[in-house]
């Protein structure tokens, strides 16, 4: 990915939140870090981008389209990133 591209994938999570760390880990482990930009929900700029996109709980993935609610959700969306290739 060139360095002045943005991530398309933009997971909105909370630090203190047992679920968020879930997603975020999986993030890691799976060696999406290039893929997806963490947002941070303490940061105002996140919050209203959260926000703008319809966002109320967390951990949250956006793809560009639809935002995905809900550790499971996110996961599944990020192995169809892994398994099928697709963003």
């Amino acid at each position: 990915m060139p360095a002045d591209a943005e991530p398309r994938l933009e997971l909105f999570h909370r630090l203190e939140e047992p679920r968020s760390a879930r997603a975020r880990r999986w993030v890691v482990d799976h060696g999406l870090l290039e893929q997806v930009r963490f947002r941070n929900l303490l940061y105002p700029e996140a919050a209203a981008d959260f926000a703008a996109r319809g966002g109320s709980e967390t951990p949250a993935l956006w793809d560009g389209q639809r935002l995905f609610t809900g550790a499971e959700l996110v996961i599944a969306r990020l192995q169809a990133v892994l398994d099928l290739g697709r963003s």
